[in-house]
């Protein structure tokens, strides 16, 4: 039976509760804090009558382990073909990097508290055989980027962030060190000394600052839908997770991979990415040449095609590489096409405009790096080799 006060609270509906919170959203700062409170009593007599869905057992990659290879891939849209998963199983890898929209939960999404839309989104997801069979097989880390944090490009002012990461921590079975934190961010360490591998993953939702639309009539000057944004008080991470970033880069590291779910390095756009928060994307550089020894590339997504890039910031004198894969069932250009409405000198080689994934493989004998742009049928489309041996 349920209580009075809890039957007049669900009784208002999602939309309703939302309505309430949208004041105090908008007037806290942007980890929405207020909204948040606000809200915990409705989540907690919500929870009592939604199941929340859960993905498959995942096996844990034993830390000892001298990782090869691993695969990563961001952008599923859950309404397509997930035939990806048995092609990326089939290169055996390691471990596989989950780095966000992992599904798309916006869709259909009424702007209702209870995030209905995501959890549906979640639930299909689960449903397919090819995903029970490989998240049941193949180690996984995961982050969120914003189809399954929020909406699109939603950031740290999203008012029901709590619930969508509670929604994410249950599906994923996130451990104690996810959820003992506001974010999706963690990192692990693999292999024995001299061999040992750091997997960083950023999460660059939860606490950024909104990026800023152009004025009525401003012309931008690439591609896009944002300008720059160089304020002192702007933020892509949150003190919080600064501070745990520079902890983890102080821990030994034969090589390190650090996930970014949006881009890093291109400036060949104004789509999201760290260029439109340039004072961030510095303090980023800095930190990270600040690490306590060992190679480092950079692993990131969302943008629906996929590339690599060479940046030479201060601190990388042999250069800071990046991979960019996306995405895994939903292309938006030819390999052609993409090539040619975005100009980068940054990048190396094409730009991949089909579904793809992405390969790391580790020679840490010969100290080199191999990372590869599959296409979703197994072929490789592009392939770099990278020395950390210098």
């Amino acid at each position: 039976m349920i209580s009075t006060s809890r039957r007049s609270l669900l009784s208002l509906g999602s939309s309703a509760v939302a309505a309430i919170t949208g004041t105090a959203a908008k007037a806290s700062t942007p980890g929405g804090d207020a909204a948040a409170l606000l809200l915990d009593p409705y989540y907690r007599e919500l929870e009592k009558s939604v199941e929340l869905p859960r993905a498959a057992p995942n096996p844990v990659l034993d830390p000892t382990t001298e990782v090869t290879r691993l695969t990563f891939g961001s952008c599923n849209n859950q309404v397509r073909d997930q035939g990806f998963w048995d092609v990326i199983a089939a290169r055996d890898p390691q471990l596989f990097l989950y780095i966000g929209d992992n599904v798309y939960g916006d869709p259909g999404w009424d702007g209702g508290a209870d995030l209905g839309s995501l959890r549906r989104a979640y639930e299909r997801l689960a449903a397919y055989p090819q995903f029970d069979r490989f998240r049941r097989k193949i180690p996984m880390l995961t982050v969120w980027d914003d189809h399954d944090f929020g909406f699109n490009d939603a950031g740290g002012n999203f008012p029901f962030k709590r619930w969508s990461e509670h929604i994410y921590e249950t599906f994923w079975d996130a451990p104690e060190d996810v959820r003992s934190h506001e974010g999706a961010y963690h990192a692990r360490i693999y292999g024995p000394e001299g061999r040992r591998l750091q997997v960083i993953l950023l999460d660059t939702r939860v606490n950024r600052s909104t990026w800023t639309p152009p004025a009525p009539g401003e012309i931008l000057p690439l591609p896009g839908r944002y300008i720059l944004d160089d304020r002192p008080e702007t933020r892509m991470l949150g003190d919080e997770q600064w501070s745990w970033l520079a902890g983890e880069l102080a821990r030994p590291a034969d090589f390190r991979l650090v996930v970014s779910s949006i881009q890093v390095s291109s400036d060949a756009h104004r789509w999201e990415g760290w260029q439109l928060m340039p004072r961030q994307r510095e303090r980023l550089h800095r930190t990270l040449a600040g690490r306590a020894g060992g190679g480092l590339a950079l692993l990131s997504g969302d943008r629906h095609v996929g590339g690599i890039y060479c940046t030479r910031p201060d601190g990388f004198a042999q250069g800071l590489w990046e991979i960019t894969s996306s995405s895994l069932n939903q292309p938006n250009a030819s390999n052609e096409e993409a090539t040619r409405r975005e100009p980068d000198a940054d990048r190396v080689g094409p730009m991949v405009g089909d579904a793809n994934f992405g390969g790391v493989a580790i020679d840490w004998a010969a100290r080199k790096l191999g990372l590869t742009l599959y296409r979703t049928d197994g072929e490789a489309l592009l392939t770099q080799s990278i020395d950390w041996s210098a």
